[in-house]
């Protein structure tokens, strides 16, 4: 039996994404939404799990960055050929799109954990000879285009997907949502409950059971703010959906003012979830009355453990890949053998910023590590507010610094902050070795939360929904030094795990408090106590990789949500 009929015969559930990072090749992710999600399929096929998995095909990618001579971002194309990864499905469904039938196919890839399991990945295509110019480049671009271009992905991702699912011959019992850019995949739910209700009590909405629909869809949040949900005008919602489903319907369940995809997806799933305890809830406080679980996110610790330090934990926890929990025991590691696979790794790290930049940064000076997706909330340039108190903090105990992130084509103060922080680079030449590592993508996060010996996250709180990068430095023994905001809050043993910084919203109070914990504290005890310094690694890793793992992740989302 093949995989897709294998699939078709056990796959209970169903995982809608707009974006998953399967491999660094496929230009199927922009950011840590993408990542978390295929790190979630990671797992599945770890634990052999009755899943499949929708997302868009994003032939065109994301966005491909390169950095100019005045220190700004490049916003370059980045396609990808399908047919090299996946294989082309001969089913296709049409779903209506302004009036016209447009038509979506799915690739099929097959994600593969070493252990052997597979699960399948239904990439949606429109580039097909049966559709519209137009149409066709429905699905090119990750989140490309305008509102009426962001609108259409999202009734190929969920109507689009759900159908597909159909004609294949899947019968799902739980589709989960993760994030509001799928919850157009409730519609098509909600209009089979039509005639086929039973005895049910009937919402007065046209005769639709919601109640129906909510015991099928689980929901995952990502958002910590109203204006990050995806919103649509009725009527541009009018003119792209057409008539699928009565205005007055959409208003009920979507809010009446615009379609809130967040408000559709929490009135149409029977299980909603925050990604870390503080998110839920902030969550609770944003939409009073429903009810918001948390299940904080966790990384894969196969994919973004260094293969020196992953040597490691084979020679002692050979199941540690399936069963993170053993890596409680990793503060029995010898001290000598953790602190030369940690050197290893720094080096990997250390030639690769060679590389790419030209700079050579030194292995015998710790490294402060910050990579991410570049936008306000997360205050990149925070660690450089004060230039003059940063030169006599090196100047003292020498450090560097290696920084690395995307900026959204129209995320303007995402791309200034990418343009300062050059500046801020070339100011500190001759006193603080620093290096912005352009092109991030899976390879590069994975060499710098490995190869740095500090972690830096500064988020102003609590705009942090969970944050998953400390997760994959503390695997490697990287200590975190972040803003208790996100998932932070949770691992976070001051002196143990990393350290935290106070902040009180206040870019200036809290980069003080940062250079306080970098004089102070941080730089001291690597310079000064290295047996100190390793203790604390080991901690890290034995504290925080047993729960902040994704194994955790989805068995908790198998228990508590799929099959409740």
């Amino acid at each position: 039996m093949n995989l897709l009929d294998r699939s078709i015969h056990r796959a209970r559930f169903a995982y809608f994404s707009m974006e998953i990072a399967l491999r660094t090749e496929m230009h199927t992710y922009s950011g840590g939404l993408g990542v978390l999600a295929g790190d979630l399929a990671r797992s599945v096929a770890d634990l052999d799990l009755p899943m499949v998995f929708v997302t868009l095909v994003s032939r065109q990618g994301y966005v491909r960055q390169a950095i100019d001579h005045r220190h700004a971002q490049v916003n370059q194309p980045d396609p990808w050929a399908p047919q090299d990864f996946a294989r082309a499905l001969p089913q296709m469904v049409a779903v209506s799109i302004e009036g016209r039938d447009v038509w979506v196919r799915p690739w099929l890839y097959a994600l593969e954990c070493p252990l052997g399991h597979v699960v399948p990945v239904l990439l949606l295509d429109t580039d097909l000879e049966q559709n519209a110019v137009e149409d066709r480049r429905i699905t090119d671009h990750l989140y490309g285009g305008d509102r009426a271009d962001r609108l259409k992905q999202e009734i190929v991702l969920g109507i689009g997907g759900q159908s597909i699912l159909r004609a294949l011959g899947f019968r799902i019992e739980k589709y989960h949502l993760n994030e509001g850019h799928a919850a157009l995949l409730t519609l098509p739910l909600l209009r089979e409950t039509q005639r086929s209700n039973g005895n049910r009590v009937l919402d007065p909405m046209q005769g639709y059971d919601s109640l129906a629909v909510r015991e099928r869809c689980v929901f995952t949040t990502h958002t910590p703010v109203e204006a990050g949900f995806d919103k649509f005008d009725y009527d541009l919602v009018q003119q792209v959906l057409g008539d699928y489903i009565e205005r007055d319907v959409l208003t009920h369940l979507a809010g009446t003012d615009q379609l809130n995809m967040t408000r559709l997806a929490l009135n149409l799933s029977g299980y909603v979830n925050g990604v870390a305890r503080q998110h839920a809830e902030t969550t609770r406080k944003l939409f009073p009355g429903y009810t918001i679980a948390s299940i904080t996110n966790g990384v894969h610790v196969h994919r973004w453990t260094h293969g020196a330090v992953a040597a490691l934990f084979e020679q002692q926890f050979s199941n540690w890949a399936h069963e993170p929990e053993v890596l409680t025991f990793a503060d029995q590691i010898e001290d000598g053998a953790l602190w030369s696979a940690h050197e290893n790794a720094k080096s990997d790290l250390l030639a690769r910023i060679a590389q790419a930049t030209g700079k050579q940064l030194r292995p015998d000076l710790p490294l402060i590590g910050y990579a991410r997706r570049m936008t306000a909330y997360k205050r990149p340039e925070l660690i450089f507010s004060d230039i003059g108190r940063l030169r006599e903090i090196a100047k003292e105990q020498p450090f560097q610094i290696v920084l690395a992130g995307l900026a959204h084509p129209s995320d303007d103060g995402g791309q200034e902050a990418i343009r300062a922080i050059g500046a801020h680079i070339d100011a500190l030449d001759g006193t603080v070795l620093a290096a912005f590592v352009p092109g991030y993508n899976l390879d590069i996060a994975a060499a710098l939360v490995a190869g740095c010996d500090v972690w830096l996250n500064t988020p102003l709180p609590p705009l942090e929904a969970s944050g998953t990068s400390g997760m994959k430095a503390a695997l490697n023994g990287v200590l975190n030094l972040s803003v208790l905001d996100g998932w932070w809050i949770e691992g976070c043993v001051d002196g143990v795990t990393g350290w935290s910084i106070p902040s009180n919203g206040a870019d200036a109070n809290d980069a003080g408090a940062l250079y306080d914990k970098l004089r102070n504290v941080v730089l001291p005890l690597y310079n000064g106590d290295r047996k100190r310094w390793i203790w604390m690694m080991k901690q890290s890793i034995s504290k925080i990789a047993p729960s902040f793992n994704s194994h955790r992740m989805m068995r908790r989302y198998a228990t508590e949500a799929y099959l409740r």
